[in-house]
């Protein structure tokens, strides 16, 4: 894996995804240059008698509470201690990783005014494996995911718990056996740990990766239906693409083209009676297409808001400031991750739609649920039912949660993103639908043999062929939840789509 540069400008999905899975970070030689400017001014801000927001105040609705000289380390500790209040299962240990990234990554900017140790610790724990408990719920998504990242900070003060080398231990002990001296928070330490939508940056992200990655997916099972049901390729010729100008629509329908090509299936029924397909097979570039879209404009927020700073007070060192506003709200984010939740779960909609048209005989031409014997075999009937409960769940899912707001801190935190539910959200809608594409893989390689001396399209073929490398045609039951999850771990390590592409030159 490539090293990467935490820079504070240069944050791209697939580089969190390669934090994600492993990739050791570095940071960029620049950034403690301005780091270093912005602690002076926080340093002298914290030697004055002036309140300052999160240097000699309280939090929230505390925020006019004056803070001794006496007490203001224990101000930010009590801060992290009393904000680790996160529930539910912890985040994985790929999704801490990206948040851990993130958080430096920002830090990295200069504008949130910590010492350089507390990026050199973080960056340590990171790259040495240790791993903090990071509940995954108890954020409203704004004044940052604020129990997310305690729950990070914790770690790093000692406190807690954290994963080292696979391990549950207390955090202390992690750090100890890593090597690593628990940081001793200064003045605004603490509240730039805590201020910042990484949270959902992390989780959302990552499973907003994954989705794009569906996209081809999604393309490549439509292929392989569209061959299985004898359709035709003409509604994806260039020309009517081009005309309505979409270019997710145009990506989609190019992909299809390439996926088809040299079909012996189709040659086998040009002079067929059929006029049009149906709209799960002929209208793919323009539902896909739409998706396609929907998820680059997410890319863009995405990329805008992990490279944006996100503390409160913001340090300008520059002019010696520090200026309050309201950047750790997450709306801009909460807002992506809904729809983009809702055109992922498009892709499941339309994909469950192509499995009905494989296993009913009246729409198919084929053996009733894909099986010779059907009566005595049910064949592929349960898979179409276990299709549709995910559709169910994801139209569930797809209810935006940045809607919602809460009021929270005695109502001076008077309207929140609810963006890391939008985010977990997301990841479930992703996770459900890569499961409804594994599905239609299946079915549809299994309609394709029907057809066999029969070829398919070059693209379509090779992800038939892949399936086939271990999973055998159907003659009679065996319980496809097995073959199920093959074919999903297939797509969640990029497998099938890489077989794909070895095929076919070019898929975007």
């Amino acid at each position: 894996m490539n090293m990467v540069s935490l820079d504070g400008v240069s944050m791209t999905l697939d580089a969190l995804a390669q934090i994600a899975g492993g990739a050791e970070c570095r940071l960029h030689p620049d950034a403690m240059q301005a780091v270093a400017a912005a602690r002076k001014v926080v340093e002298r801000l914290a030697a004055g008698d002036q309140p300052v927001y999160g240097i000699n105040t309280g939090f929230g609705a505390l925020a006019e509470t004056r803070i001794s000289h006496d007490h203001l380390l224990d101000l930010q500790r009590n801060l992290i201690l009393s904000h680790a209040s996160g529930v539910g299962d912890p985040l994985g240990d790929g999704e801490v990783r990206a948040l851990m990234a993130l958080r430096i990554h920002v830090m990295a900017k200069g504008y949130s005014g910590v010492r350089p140790v507390v990026l050199e610790t973080m960056l340590a724990m990171l790259n040495q494996g240790v791993i903090p408990e990071v509940p995954e719920k108890g954020s409203v998504g704004a004044s940052g995911d604020l129990a997310t990242l305690a729950h990070v900070s914790l770690a790093a003060i000692g406190q807690g718990r954290a994963k080292y080398r696979g391990e549950w231990m207390d955090a202390a002990d992690a750090l100890k056996q890593a090597g690593i001296t628990p940081l001793q928070l200064q003045a605004k330490e603490g509240i730039c740990m805590v201020n910042g939508t990484q949270g959902m940056l992390a989780a959302g992200g990552l499973a907003l990766h994954k989705a794009l990655m569906l996209l081809t997916i999604a393309d490549i099972a439509g292929a392989v239906s569209l061959e299985g049901l004898k359709g035709t390729a003409t509604a994806f010729r260039e020309e009517i693409h081009r005309v309505k100008g979409h270019p997710g629509q145009i990506a989609c329908a190019a992909n299809l083209r390439r996926l088809l090509a040299d079909s012996e299936i189709a040659l086998s029924h040009t002079d067929c009676g059929k006029v049009q397909d149906p709209y799960s097979l002929r209208c793919m570039p323009q539902v896909h297409g739409a998706s396609r879209d929907a998820l680059e404009h997410c890319r863009e927020v995405w990329e805008r808001e992990a490279n944006g700073a996100t503390d409160n007070p913001l340090v300008f060192a520059n002019t010696g400031e520090t200026l309050s506003g309201g950047n750790f709200h997450g709306q801009s984010i909460a807002l992506a991750f809904d729809y983009a939740a809702i055109a992922v779960a498009e892709l499941a909609n339309i994909s469950e739609r192509r499995i009905e048209q494989l296993v009913n005989p009246a729409l198919s031409g084929l053996p009733p649920f894909l099986v010779r014997q059907s009566g005595l075999n049910s064949g592929y009937m349960i898979p179409q039912v276990a299709a549709a409960s995910l559709v169910n769940e994801n139209k569930v899912l797809c209810h935006p949660a940045s809607v919602d707001s809460i009021p929270s801190s005695a109502g001076r935190e008077d309207h929140v993103s609810m963006g890391m539910t939008s985010a977990l959200k997301l990841r479930q809608v992703v996770d459900n639908t890569a499961t409804v594409l594994a599905i239609e893989l299946l079915a549809a390689a299994q309609a394709v043999d029907f057809h066999l001396p029969l070829k398919a399209g070059k693209g379509a073929q090779a992800a038939r062929d892949f399936i086939r490398a271990a999973i055998p045609f159907v003659e009679t039951d065996r319980s496809p939840a097995p073959d199920i999850r093959r074919i999903r771990a297939w797509i969640d390590s990029g497998e099938l789509l890489a077989a794909v592409k070895s095929a076919v030159n070019v898929l975007e």
